[in-house]
């Protein structure tokens, strides 16, 4: 049985199993997997080199702390809304084709980024890059299930698998480094700009690499469902907005019509997937995977994890750099051991003891709540934290990974086979719905509580800082009691 691990800037759909598989008889396939898998760090290292960037960003362009979130958030969203739909295109038209034109529209996408003159360029050149994304990355699995069978694909699975690690950890150095060089004097462009060259090398690579036999199954895939992408982007965009902007507006009127727009958005993508599944079409996401055991439960707690760990990095980041005056690489390797530890949990937690696996993800959760409560304190009134410091981010590395891997496994493990990729493609949008709701929300509590305590000094920062640890750490408890709440298994 073939698994999801996290890719890009979230989990990619399974992919949908076929009916004849080629073995790795030549060096083809490993020059495929060696392309896809680069294309995969890519993506996966672009969403954590700019969050260490954000500060940089921010004073180059004159950005509002808002304008920061959707710099962040803004790839998620589009990311979020079209990454099932982008697996839909692979199935229809060719995953290598497919992989293709969405590693095309990324690196166009990073060019113009780089380019940006303002931040609002820099927001929708962010969207158009997360579109990219959300083409390119549900690609990687169906074409590992193709061209690999047997031990061939374990291998091919355990190097994916180590790639998301290592990039990870990679994203968070690597943007240290190239903003802290300021080469030529560009600041934080670089960040975007890699990908540029690389992008262009594996383009030329992949037209001869990727199989062309991959788009003769194209028409086999199902439906688009057009009307339930654009129900669903709209009420994304309707909740986003105002979360990240309502805060600088003092909450006008319209951020809550907007708010209450999405709610009443949401209810009918639900009522229109359920008639379309009832009249025998092939909605986004099936009903029947929302209602599988458990699916519910797993749900609630992808997107609390997630939404924590789009905080937290936020925050943090913001804190150690505009209020300790960080630069971006002591920024970047301060969250080494987080996204280190993290990695290392992941590839492991399902060799540990039997006797310890049901209780992996209620204390993942309570080590998040402690070790984000340990971060705010250790920071507290402008300290550097030390030692203790550097503990609680690996704290939260291990429960960030207790909380994500084992339920997201546990979840599509359960689900009947012809649901898997629905079920895979559901908990992979609700991690990145997740993610930004974390960066909106927390983001948007820690700049509120900035401004209201005055100057951005260290020691205000920290206040406001420990103010949204203490909030990460009441939506980590409450993913913990979760599993006593939602019974149903």
């Amino acid at each position: 049985m073939t698994t999801t691990s996290r890719t890009g800037p979230g989990p990619a759909p399974l992919p949908t199993p076929e009916k004849s598989e080629a073995p790795a008889t030549d060096n083809r396939p490993r020059a495929l997997l060696a392309l896809v898998l680069a294309a995969q760090f890519m993506a996966l290292l672009d969403v954590f080199i700019v969050n260490v960037a954000a500060p940089t960003i921010g004073t180059d362009l004159h950005a509002s702390g808002a304008d920061l979130q959707l710099v962040i958030a803004g790839y998620a969203i589009t990311y979020s809304v079209l990454l099932i739909t982008g697996a839909r295109l692979g199935d229809r038209l060719g995953h290598g084709r497919v992989h293709l034109a969405g590693l095309a529209l990324f690196t166009a996408a990073s060019l113009a980024c780089g380019l940006a003159r303002g931040s609002a360029e820099l927001i929708v050149f962010r969207l158009v890059q997360g579109a990219g994304s959300a083409v390119m990355i549900p690609q990687v699995l169906s074409l590992i299930q193709r061209n690999f069978t047997g031990e061939a694909r374990a291998r091919a699975l355990g190097a994916y698998a180590a790639v998301i690690a290592v990039g990870a950890a990679a994203g968070q150095v690597v943007g240290g480094l190239l903003v802290s060089a300021d080469l030529f004097g560009t600041g934080w462009r670089p960040v975007f700009l890699v990908n540029v060259p690389v992008g262009l090398v594996l383009l030329a690579v992949g037209s001869r690499v990727l199989p062309a036999r991959d788009a003769e199954a194209g028409d086999r895939g199902r439906g688009l469902d057009l009307p339930g992408l654009l129900l669903l982007g709209a009420a994304v965009s309707l909740f986003t907005v105002p979360l990240v902007l309502g805060q600088e507006q003092d909450w006008p009127l319209w951020s809550w019509l907007s708010l209450a727009s999405a709610a009443v958005l949401f209810a009918l993508f639900c009522w229109y997937e359920s008639r379309l599944a009832r009249h025998g079409g092939a909605p986004l996401i099936a009903p029947r995977v929302l209602r599988h055991p458990g699916m519910g439960l797993a749900v609630f707690r992808i997107l609390a994890v997630m939404a924590v760990n789009g905080g937290f990095l936020f925050a943090v980041t913001l804190h150690i750099q505009g209020g300790l005056g960080y630069s971006a690489l002591r920024a970047g390797l301060s969250f080494a051991p987080t996204a280190v530890v993290f990695g290392l949990v992941g590839l492991t937690w399902r060799n540990w003891p039997a006797s310890w696996q049901r209780l992996l993800i209620p204390v993942g959760f309570v080590l998040i709540a402690l070790s984000v409560t340990g971060v705010g304190l250790a920071l507290k009134g402008g300290a550097e934290g030390g030692v203790p410091l550097y503990v609680a981010y690996a704290g939260v590395g291990v429960g960030i990974a207790l909380g994500f891997s084992p339920t997201l496994t546990r979840a599509l493990a359960t689900v009947r086979p012809e649901d898997a990729a629905d079920a895979s493609g559901l908990l992979a949008t609700v991690a990145q719905l997740g993610q930004l709701t974390g960066v909106a929300a927390f983001g948007t509590l820690f700049l509120n509580r900035l401004e209201s305590l005055g100057a951005p000094e260290a020691y205000t920062s920290a206040e406001a800082l420990l103010a949204c640890m203490f909030a990460l750490a009441g939506t980590a408890a409450a993913g913990a009691v979760s599993g006593l709440v939602l019974r149903r298994r």
